[in-house]
């Protein structure tokens, strides 16, 4: 045991209970090799279950390559979802996966009912995209769409110089609970209404798309509120037709004057820069329009990597 450096079983931030995982970080790789090929498959002490170990994806002390990560959006997450099953779920399908994340709520430690996966193969990716939309993970089907780019959401509060857009509309919408329209600025000429459906889609049941003619700008209204937050938190910033889209709050549909005619549909920043903590993304490039991006670790549970080759095992089934 002198050979152990480091024991993390992960809990429930919500009621502090094991989440059936945790991590063991040793002195050398040849230690940690001799405890997978000594332990993994033998019955815990004083339980019935059985060690599941294998090396952890981004852990501590591991060192990563130089190939690119592509990262999935995944929503409507049961709540009893956690970071490993939404990892396995994906893992079992698809051998590239590295990682996955829940997202949480700060305060209350419980899901928010969404997280990301990250991909090693950008074509496993690809097709987890189409494949796994739909597909159960605990009680739920998942709904997948695109991940959007962290590096991005920091400067988003300024047109580019030569465009054209609507006026800004102000707090007003922002916080217009009623509201459930996005103004999506920045598109390449070529983007068309069915792009728009294509990327927003995932998100929720859309109502209206409309880009007006010869503006570089559109309108996405969503039936539901809480899907459009959560398409404009995540797709804000992404790429589109080779432009990063940007998102904000547009005029709601409630106004009589915006449903007579959508191409005075109002749109305007109010300056979102919330991201994850956990995320640094780098998007690689994207042959279907969506953006597809990566994240390098896992927040507190990321430490320096040591100037020598990956000896952490990730143990499951911990209680």
């Amino acid at each position: 045991m002198m050979q152990v450096l480091s024991v993390k079983i992960i809990r429930n931030k919500l009621n502090g209970q094991s989440e059936g995982y945790g991590f063991i970080e040793f002195v050398s790789r040849a230690a940690a090799d001799r405890v997978l090929q000594t332990f993994n498959g033998q019955v815990m002490p004083n339980t019935e279950q059985a060690f599941r170990l294998n090396w952890a994806s981004c852990g501590a002390g591991e060192k990563r390559g130089d190939g690119a990560d592509y990262t999935i959006f995944v929503g409507d997450l049961a709540a009893d979802v956690t970071d490993y099953l939404l990892q396995e779920t994906f893992k079992n399908h698809y051998p590239s996966v590295k990682g996955a994340k829940v997202v949480t709520d700060r305060l209350t430690g419980r899901s928010k009912g969404y997280g990301f996966v990250k991909f090693g193969d950008l074509i496993e990716q690809t097709r987890a995209m189409t494949e796994m939309n739909g597909a159960y993970c605990s009680t739920r089907p998942m709904r997948i769409g695109a991940a959007a780019n962290k590096k991005t959401l920091g400067a988003q509060q300024q047109y580019p110089a030569n465009a054209s857009y609507p006026t800004t509309q102000g707090a007003e919408s922002e916080n217009d609970p009623n509201n459930t329209t996005i103004f999506v600025g920045g598109l390449d000429p070529n983007v068309t209404d069915d792009h728009l459906r294509q990327v927003f889609g995932p998100y929720g049941e859309i109502v209206y798309v409309k880009i007006p003619v010869g503006k570089r700008c559109g309108f996405v209204q969503f039936a539901n509120r809480a899907n459009a937050e959560e398409a404009l938190r995540t797709l804000n910033g992404t790429s589109l037709g080779g432009q990063n889209i940007r998102l904000s709050w547009g005029r709601s549909p409630t106004n009589k004057q915006s449903q007579q005619d959508p191409n005075q549909w109002n749109g305007g920043y109010y300056g979102y820069t919330q991201s994850y903590d956990a995320y640094g993304y780098a998007p690689p490039q994207d042959p279907n329009m969506y953006a597809y991006a990566a994240y390098p670790g896992y927040g507190n549970y990321q430490q320096q990597q040591p100037q020598q080759p990956p000896q952490v095992r990730a143990v499951g089934d911990v209680n």
